[in-house]
This record gives structure tokens, sequence and C-alpha cells, in this order.
């Protein structure tokens, strides 16, 4: 598949999950929810991958990368999430988040020497001044946001775009983000119930058919589809423009919002859009080329006075 369609499939996916994290609140731990997310995502990789008989263990230093990127995208950084939710207003939780195109720019350029592209520079912060009108109004009244909250959100960015470039790396060795992403959930799963247990945190389950609804739809569309949608785009179009979805998630659960909770769209809202799909422009742009022809004659025509 193309990233033409990847990359819409990841925003709709994402854009939406929210609404199945919202009932999964309740009875159940969060931690031990996402546990059970990424556990059931990880077994049917497996089954998928055992299918196609591609089911291989990752060796060496490629190990030791998978571990970290499980860390990173399946443990860590949703951890950090919900911990900066309880003090910060979730507006801000999403434009911290955005962030992550800017950040993945900066550390592909100090890890692996990209260059910084200006015009992603330029529309990674358009949408995030998109996003900082989207939520001005939550933004505003979230006044007993703590220094803590914001320190817990940009640990949680910064360790989704470590693992994005610790997809990237491994894409590099040869090995698929379905492997990878298998393996890391295992590793994400298994670190998330050791911490149920050792925090005395009760196992349990809500039989109601919502919660299994949402289970379903996190560990399926959202984890199987998703991770490996947004990380093969990662490895196709570098991490800094593949982050830009993060810029549209917000964007797409706020229209579900608007049809199916009611929500007003309002003058800085609108103009906040405007940002966002400029950016989102800027990051995709193709970089005007130089005519071959008229180099390949500016060629010649200096032979020719040469000769």
């Amino acid at each position: 598949m193309n990233a033409i369609f990847l990359y819409p499939l990841v925003v709709l996916i994402w854009g939406t999950t929210w609404i199945a994290l919202k009932w999964q609140l309740g009875v159940v731990a969060i931690p031990l929810s996402i546990a059970y997310r990424f556990g059931l995502a990880a077994l049917i990789l497996f089954a998928w991958l055992a299918w196609q008989r591609r089911l291989q263990p990752p060796r060496g230093k490629a190990a030791l990368w998978v571990l970290g990127q499980g860390l990173c995208l399946f443990c860590c950084n949703f951890v950090c999430f919900l911990q900066a939710s309880q003090t910060l207003a979730s507006g801000l939780v999403a434009v911290v988040f955005s962030s992550a195109t800017l950040w993945n720019a900066l550390l592909a350029r100090l890890i692996h020497g990209r260059v910084l592209a200006p015009r992603v520079l330029a529309g990674g912060l358009l949408g995030l001044a998109g996003l900082l009108a989207l939520f001005w109004p939550e933004i505003g009244r979230a006044s007993s946001a703590s220094l803590q909250g914001l320190a817990w959100a940009l640990a949680g960015t910064l360790c989704f775009s470590t693992g994005n470039l610790l997809s990237a790396a491994l894409q590099g060795r040869g090995l698929a983000p379905a492997q990878t992403n298998a393996w890391g959930m295992l590793v994400g799963t298994l670190v998330l119930l050791s911490y149920c247990l050792l925090a005395g945190v009760p196992f349990s389950y809500e039989p109601g058919w919502r919660y299994s609804a949402a289970l379903l739809y996190l560990a399926i569309p959202g984890s199987v589809i998703g991770f490996t949608a947004y990380l093969t785009l990662v490895g196709r179009l570098g991490p800094e423009r593949a982050a830009y979805a993060t810029v549209l998630f917000p964007v797409v659960a706020l229209n579900v919002s608007a049809w199916a909770e009611g929500y007003a769209w309002s003058a800085p809202a609108l103009l906040g859009l405007a940002l966002v799909m400029a950016g989102n422009v800027l990051v995709f742009a193709r970089q005007p080329s130089k005519p071959a022809a008229k180099a390949s004659m500016a060629g010649s025509s200096k032979a020719s006075a040469a000769s």
C-alpha cells in the first residue's frame, strides 16, 4: 500500500480512538486496559506472521532496538500521557503531543544527520499554532495546569519520537513494522502487567459490550493496523513528515465530537483548522526541482566554449 492511502488511514483511525478510550474508563485500571490492548494486538500480529511464515525473533542489535521501541511506543509514552492528563487540559496534551513533528525532525538531525527541511519545520509550527487556536478556550480554562503535567506530556512525546526513529532504523535493517511491532507490543504488555502486579493493581475485566467493543477497536484498527501503517509511513516518508499526522488527529476527533456530542465550531477554531491544513500543505508540498534539460544545455555550451 502506498503513502497516499496509508496517511489518511492512520489519521482516520487514530483520530477516532478517543471514543474507545473513553468507553474503557471505569472499572478496569487504565494500565491494565493498555496491557489488554497491546497483548491482544500482539497475539493477532504473531498469528498473522506465523500464517505468513514470517515470524522470527530479532537478533543482535536489532533485538535491543525492538526492546526500546516496545518501551517507547507501547508502554512508557502511554503512561506519561495518562499522568499528564491528571493535571493538564486534554487540548494542551494534544498540542504538546503534536510537537512530535518538530522533535522527530530534530532527533533525526542529531542521530541520523538528516537535513532539517525548512518546509517541514514551518508546517509543523503552523500546525501547532492551529491546534493552539482550536483548543484555546479549553487551554485558557486550565489555570491549574502544572509544570509537572507539562513535563509528563513532553516526556511522552519524546518517547513517541524516539520510538519513531528506532522503527526507522529497524526498517533500514530490513525488518518490517509488523514484525517489530509484534515483539514490541509483547514487551510493552509484559512491562505493564509487571507494573500492575508490583503496584497491587487488581486484575479485572468489565464484561459489558462497550468495554469489549472498545478493546477490539483499540487492539485491531488502533494498534495492529494503526501502528503498522504509521510506522510504515515513518520508513517511507521520514519520521518528521509522517509525524504531522499527530497534528491532524485532534482535528478528526473534533469533527467526530461535532457529530456525536454537539461540539460547536467557533471562529478561532475555524482559523485553527485553516492553519493546520496550511501546515499540512507545506509539509507535503513537493520541492521544485531544477530542470535537467537546462542543466545539460548549460553543460554542453560550456564544453563547446572550452573546445
